[in-house]
């Protein structure tokens, strides 16, 4: 499964939002070094469960995301 993420960094809080076939999440780190992607996946990973596979598919280097679920 496919699921299209719009990520915001450097927020007072961490949030996680869905408004039609996007998720909106908000994040504390700062978008170097891979900081924001290793949270972003810890999120995701939480929010599907345990034994799903997160994985960023596009938008390594952007807000705009896609992360395969499976």
């Amino acid at each position: 499964m496919y699921i299209k993420v719009h990520v915001l960094t450097e927020r007072k809080e961490e949030s996680l939002a869905q408004k039609d076939d996007v998720l909106y999440l908000s994040i504390r780190e700062k978008a170097e070094q891979g900081m924001a992607n290793r949270k972003i996946l810890e999120i995701l990973h939480t929010h599907f469960g345990v034994g799903s596979k997160v994985r960023i598919v596009s938008g390594h280097h952007a807000p705009h995301k896609i992360i395969s679920v499976g």
